[in-house]
């Protein structure tokens, strides 16, 4: 008699659940059915018995102790029945019994759509209307999927179960399993008169405009959901969703940063000396700066409220403008005269060392973090 552990190929302390493991392993390998042959049923017979052996405690216990261990299928072990049943249909018990029928209808797919949007539209929002080239309810057979005047007929060969069922012979007996049935595909039901239109899908293909109010505060990336809005579902089931998929368009000015915008203001030498006061254009109207006297470059104005409106709020952010002095690289002599005297009045001291910033957009860059 061969050891059982040797037969299925596991250790003397191997746990249950290895045991149950190894078992289905071979049992698909080895079973009349899937291998037919006088070598493979020989071996089927040995891996059942060695299981239903194993699988019991008290059995296995004898076994490791020496005892008897010639008992045989429907004996103890009787759950070797029940594991091939799991192991070839599925689940044990009942498994004769036909299943219900296919729907036809069946939920459509989502779609993507991809939406550029200016800066000014995720300032304040936008209206869009979209077209989407997506599956539509057929208007001739208005999802039926049969032609006018017609209707489905009940399957002559399932007898509209959906089901076929077929006994399969095994060393335990006979067992009924149930597959769908080829000629109706599963529904129970043929179209012998399937709608030209649409071919009996219940659906075209067709474009349709869907409007959406795309909500301030959006960014590259972000994906808005639009239930119900995509595809209609086959024999005319409820529509998928629809995904819109931002895209923002960079600007020539203003550039974003969370809830705000930004901004470079150039200012002469002069300005930045004396100090003016200008007017800038901002996404939503003119904006009044004060530039004072004396400021410096990387310097940042703040306008408060002239930012972007966020997701899912009412504040919107705010205006950050940097500061950039621009020294003029060509001067008449008599303007460098005067440059030359205002440095002897103002007696300026010699250049000296400071830390290393590779540039403004540096220098501001540390200014919008603070």
């Amino acid at each position: 008699m061969a050891d059982h552990y040797e037969v299925l190929g596991v250790a003397r302390d191997a746990s249950p659940e290895e045991i149950k493991k190894a078992y289905r392993r071979l049992a698909r390998q080895l079973h009349p059915d899937v291998n037919p042959g006088e070598d493979a049923s020989e071996r089927f017979k040995l891996v059942t018995h060695a299981y239903d052996v194993l699988s019991d405690p008290e059995q296995r216990q004898r076994y490791d102790m020496g005892g008897d261990s010639a008992a045989g299928f429907g004996g103890a072990g009787f759950g070797g029945f029940s594991d091939i049943f799991e192991t070839f249909f599925g689940g044990g018990g009942g498994g004769g019994r036909a299943g219900r029928p296919r729907s036809r209808r069946e939920r459509g797919q989502d779609a993507l759509v991809r939406v550029d949007l200016t800066l000014g539209d995720v300032v304040f929002g936008v209206h869009r209307d979209i077209e989407v080239d997506t599956a539509v309810l057929c208007e001739t057979c208005q999802g039926s999927c049969c032609q006018p005047g017609t209707q489905p007929v009940t399957c002559d060969i399932c007898h509209g179960s959906g089901q076929i069922q077929r006994t399969v012979r095994s060393l335990l007996g006979n067992v009924v399993t149930s597959q769908p049935c080829t000629t109706c595909q599963g529904y129970g039901t043929t179209i012998p008169y399937p709608c030209s239109t649409c071919q009996g899908q219940g659906r075209v293909r067709s474009r349709r405009t869907v409007s959406i109010d795309i909500p301030a505060g959006v960014e590259s990336g972000l994906r808005l959901q639009l239930p119900g809005s995509g595809e209609v579902g086959p024999a005319g089931g409820p529509n998928g969703d629809l995904y819109l998929e931002v895209t923002v368009e960079p600007h020539d000015v203003f550039s974003r940063d969370g809830d705000d915008l930004l901004a470079t203001l150039e200012v002469s030498m002069v300005d930045a000396i004396l100090g003016t006061s200008t007017s800038i254009d901002s996404l939503d109207g003119p904006v009044d700066l004060d530039i004072r006297s004396g400021i410096q470059a990387g310097e940042v104005l703040t306008v408060r409220g002239r930012g972007i409106t966020p997701l899912r709020g009412t504040q919107r952010g705010d205006l950050r403008v940097g500061v950039q002095v621009v020294t003029p690289s060509h001067l008449d002599p008599k303007s460098r005269a005067l440059i030359a005297d205002l440095a002897k009045r103002t007696k300026p001291g010699p250049p000296r060392l400071a830390e290393f910033h590779p540039g403004l957009f540096a220098k501001l860059r540390d200014k919008f973090k603070r």
